[in-house]
Order: structure tokens, then C-alpha cells, then sequence
């Protein structure tokens, strides 16, 4: 069935679903080589399902906006990946309250774990032209374009007597 019908078009119902598919195909007798999507690869369709972003286009550039909340500079990687793939992560782990022995969490509410997106970057996207400001708990990342290419002029050949 395809979720995209009903109106569930997310990045993480589209996993949970490809995930659920792959569970029912071995659990109805079918060996297939396929044993199911890695941990790691349910961990970054978490990640990137939980990272909200806004991507805007300017004439000149590209700009992606990410929020990394509770994460410093220091702790966010941004890449460039084959086939020009931009990949945003971070993770943010829980603080460590060694000093209060005897406190226990009440409720645990904020987000911990691993942040990331990928975006796969136009042909006109200047990937030695990246620059990166985090403020804030907001990642802007801009991407230069590339000049569009010039126009050829035709080319005039001058046809000799024989």
C-alpha cells in the first residue's frame, strides 16, 4: 500500500512504513537475503525525521536552515557527500548531573540523541562555496551557485576558393 495516497507523505512515516513492509515479508515464510533495515539506518531515519529544516533559494545562492537545539558549534558536522549530497548532524547527548547524587528525572521531555538531514544539492551548487553560522540553536547554511554558463557565439569559418 502506498502511504503517499493517504496523504502521509513524511520522511519518517515513509521508514516506519519501508520497515514494517520489510517485517512482513520475512515473518510471512519469505528467506530473503534482506534481513531488515540496520540499526544504524533506523537511527538516522529517526534523526532526520525529528531534524526540522527550511530550504530557500536566492539568485545567487542557496540558503538551508536547520534547527540544532541545545548543540554548539563545535558539536555540528556539516559535508558534502558523493554526488553532491549536503549532510547536516550532531547529536546531543544528556547533561550529566554526577555532583546531585540521588536525583532522579521526574519527566524527560527535551530531545536527546543524534540530529541530521541530507539534502541532495542542484548541479548549479558551488560546493567549494559553503559557509556555515550557528545562533542561537539555528544552523544557517548557505550554498554559493554556480554563473550560469555563458552562450556560445557561433564560430564563423571562411570558406577558401579551390
Amino acid at each position: 500500500m502506498d502511504i503517499s495516497l493517504m496523504g502521509f507523505d513524511s520522511p519518517f512515516l515513509r521508514n516506519i512504513h519501508h520497515i514494517l513492509e520489510a517485517t512482513e515479508d520475512n515473518a510471512g515464510g519469505n528467506k530473503s537475503t534482506n534481513s531488515g533495515p540496520t540499526r544504524a539506518y533506523v537511527r538516522d531515519a529517526r534523526a532526520m525525521a525529528a531534524t526540522p529544516a527550511d530550504v530557500k533559494e536566492y539568485p545567487n545562492s542557496y540558503v538551508f536552515v536547520v534547527d540544532m537545539p541545545g548543540l554548539k558549534s563545535g558539536d555540528i558536522k556539516v559535508q558534502v557527500e558523493e554526488d553532491n549530497v549536503l549532510v547536516i548532524s550532531g547529536e546531543r547527548k544528556r547533561e550529566h548531573d554526577e555532583e546531585e547524587k540521588g536525583v532522579k528525572y521526574v519527566r524527560m521531555e527535551r530531545r536527546i540523541g543524534k540530529l541530521m538531514r541530507k539534502f541532495s544539492l542542484p548541479e548549479n551548487a558551488n560546493t567549494d562555496k559553503i559557509s556555515a553560522i550557528c545562533q542561537d540553536g539555528v544552523l544557517t547554511v548557505t550554498v554559493e551557485k554556480l554563473p550560469p554558463p555563458e552562450p556560445k557565439k557561433p564560430k564563423t569559418i571562411q570558406v577558401q576558393v579551390a
